[in-house]
Formats: structure tokens, sequence, C-alpha cells
């Protein structure tokens, strides 16, 4: 074997072309470049804001996890005419830019162009699932704190708060915090924020774990007449009621469930609480925690019990499985941070890295509805799957006249597929309708 070289410009990255089709379909640049919110170059020759929204979003779909990566895409040509870039940002440019954005900019900004996205999707009675996440960081980063960190212990970190919607997979909101917030800190204000971004949208139910279980969050639900199942944190009077709670009810192997009232100080009246108690013996991973207060009786021992605060009138087991389903918020934040580089786009500038991430969270908002609406599979594959079996697919660009043809290096069992991808790519248009909402 030997080797020779070429001139003629390959792209390895082909199949974008489907998502720069999707994305010209929903008419994203027309809304980045008619906004008032971003901030602008400060001469002519600097590049236009939704070029580097739109090469941002490009680098991080093809792979890159931290700003040096997107490097990368400046050496692919035909990338950039694939996507009808004068010029592609480096990594400088868009550090620039994002260290232009103020705590004000990102709230006037994000607001408005999650309002504006949020409107072209069509669903309600939607499920809003919350949710908080440690990012250790490494070097000198604004609100970079120590905290709770279970994986790096005394390491700083940041500790966002992030709300899903689960009928759809898309991230309603993210607000970057210092490591050292609490995950209920300024809890009230992101909800109240979030909902104001789905104004539209009617909330069919709210869930989330124990770190946001407060009688002041409770109340906010209730007077906004949300539907909610909350975890609650394991204080001594919980572990109480649950020790002493005879009626369990056997739903399978190893698992029992209750209901009772309960009325703790401070509450103006008594709320319904759904208790589990998973043997050990018989379900060895099972979630929940053991009674400490009753540590010494071998009884309470063989459990890990779990508690649940609602307000729906559904019987128990019911109640739980709605619960349990929470668990995708966790998977959709492994995806943030495996695929989408969630945790690894940081700056020294507090608001300019919420900024960044912000921009992530629409990476991933947009590569949902590709996948709901391009891919259309029954198993939802992760970005991971889809840039290598989707995206990084050789090409080559020739014209025809004045045409430019994209020559995609597919064999002819897979021309067929990617044929129809481009198809509704081309078709997709906004508004679009979730049936499964």
């Amino acid at each position: 074997m030997k080797i020779e070289f070429t001139d003629k410009e390959l792209a390895p990255w082909g199949g974008m072309v489907l998502l720069k089709q999707m994305l010209d379909q929903t008419g994203l640049k027309k809304f980045l470049r008619s906004n008032s919110h971003l901030p602008q170059p400060g001469s002519n020759r600097g590049y236009q804001p939704a070029d580097i929204i739109e090469s941002f979003l490009v680098s991080v779909w093809c792979g890159s996890n931290r700003f040096l990566h997107t490097e990368i895409l400046r050496q692919d040509s035909p990338l950039k005419k694939i996507f009808q870039w004068k010029r592609t940002p480096g990594q400088d440019v868009y550090k620039r830019f994002f260290k232009k954005f103020t705590q004000k900019k990102n709230h006037e900004f994000f607001n408005s162009l999650s309002s504006w996205y949020f409107s072209q999707l069509q669903f309600t009675d939607y499920t809003l699932d919350f949710d908080s996440t440690i990012m250790t960081r490494y070097g000198k980063q604004e609100g970079a704190k120590r905290g709770y960190n279970p994986s790096k212990r005394g390491r700083a970190s940041h500790h966002p708060l992030m709300a899903f919607i689960a009928d759809c997979d898309m991230v309603a909101n993210m607000w970057l915090r210092s490591g050292d917030s609490s995950s209920s800190g300024n809890f009230t204000g992101f909800v109240e924020e979030t909902l104001l971004r789905l104004k539209e949208k009617k909330v069919g139910l709210v869930r989330f774990d124990s770190g946001f279980y407060s009688k002041k969050v409770l109340r906010l639900l209730e007077e906004k007449q949300m539907n909610y199942i909350v975890s609650v944190k394991m204080y001594p009077p919980i572990q109480n009621l649950l020790a002493h709670q005879t009626n369990w009810l056997s739903l399978s192997e190893g698992v029992e469930v209750a209901s009772a009232d309960y009325k703790t100080n401070g509450w103006e009246s008594p709320r319904r609480m759904v208790l589990i108690r998973q043997s050990i013996a018989e379900r060895p991973a099972a979630t929940g925690k053991q009674l400490r207060l009753f540590k010494d009786s071998e009884l309470y021992q063989r459990y890990r019990y779990s508690c649940l605060v609602t307000n729906i009138d559904l019987p128990p087991a019911e109640i739980w499985r709605m619960y349990r389903h929470r668990a995708e918020a966790e998977n959709k934040i492994k995806e943030l941070k495996y695929d989408f580089g969630f945790d690894s786009f940081n700056l020294n500038n507090f608001y300019g890295t919420e900024a960044a991430l912000s921009f992530v969270m629409l990476a991933y908002n947009l590569m949902s509805l590709f996948r709901h609406f391009i891919i259309r599979s029954d198993v939802q594959r992760r970005l991971s799957t889809l840039r290598y079996n989707t995206f990084a697919i050789g090409a080559y660009l020739v014209k025809d006249g004045n045409q430019i043809i994209l020559k995609m290096a597919l064999t002819l069992k897979r021309r067929e597929w990617f044929r129809g991808l481009w198809d509704k790519s081309r078709a997709f248009a906004f508004p679009v309708s979730f049936s499964n909402a």
C-alpha cells in the first residue's frame, strides 16, 4: 500500500446537509437576525451574531465539547459551503461573543428565543421535570465554588438548575448557579421564569426530587393549580410516618405501597403522601433510603423507603409509576454532558458561560426536533449514534451550471434511506405538533 494526495475538497460531514435543510425551514436565522437583544459586532468586518450561533451549533453537533475543538470546522471548507458561511469563526470569536452577554442580556434574549421556539411547537397538558446537576471545574472561573460534589469532593463546581419537557424531550430552561448553591436555591424564581417561557401551554404535571421539596414550592404549585408529584425529604416525622404504616399493598415481588394524609408544622392543611417500601433482599438495587431513626430495628433495615407528596387523586401504584419516569431527566443530563459538551464549554466569565451553555441547550432542542420529525424512529438514538450513523458521510461538492450538488458516498442500500431523510428535512415546517403530548 502507498499513499497519495488530492486537492479535491472532501466533506467528512456530508450528512449535516439534513440539519442545514431543517434549520432553514425553522426560520431560526431570520429570528436571530431580527432579535435586538443579541450583542452586535463592533465593526462591519465582524462576524454576524446569527452566523456565530449557527456555526457554534454545528460545531456541537459535529462533536466539539470544548472551545478548542471548534477550530476543526475552520479547516472544513465543504461544510462552510453547505451552510453558506463566508467565514467560519474560531474559538476566540466564540469566546469574545459569549463574554458580551450580561445577566440582563441572558434574561432578555433567551426568554425571547424560548418563547418564539416553543410557540412553534404544538403540545399541551405536558409534564415538566425539574432537576439540577454538578459540573466540576478546574482552574478559576466565576461562580465556581466549593459545595456538594459527590464525585470530586472539595473541588469547585457550578450547580445549574434545569427544566425539561418530558413529552417532547426538550430543555425548557437552564440557570447557571455557583457551586455552593443548594438544590432549592432561588427555585421559585426559576419555576416562574420557566412557566413564562411556556405561557401558551397548559402544564399537566410537575415532578421534582427531594432537593426541591419545601412548603414554599408546594404552595406556589397549588396557587397555580398545577398537579404535582414531589419526592419528600426523609425528615424524622416522615420516617415515623413510614415506620408506623400498617396498610401496605403488595404490587409485585418486593414492592409495597400505601397512602396517608399528613400535616406537618407550618402547613395549613394535610397533604396526600404516597409511601413506598422495597425489600432489599428481593430487590438489591432498589431506590430509596433506610430509616436511620430506626436503625436498631431489624424489621426496618429490611427495606428501602420512599415518600411522595402529591395532589393527584390516583391509586398509589399509579402515582409511583408516574414519578419513576422522572428518571428520564437524569438521562437527558447525561446525554447533554457526554454528547453535547454541556459541562465542558466554560469561560472565566460567569454570564458568558451561562450564554454558551444556553446555546448548547438550543443545540439539544433542535436535535430533538430532528429525531422526532426527520429520523422518526421508535428508538430514540443519542447524538453520538446519529453523528456517526447519519452525519459522518463522506461527500464532495460539484457545480452544475449555477447549481451546487453534494455527491454522497453511500452504498446503494443506504441511498434510499438517505433520500427519505432528505425529503423529510425539505418538507419540515413550523409549527409542528407532538401527537404524544
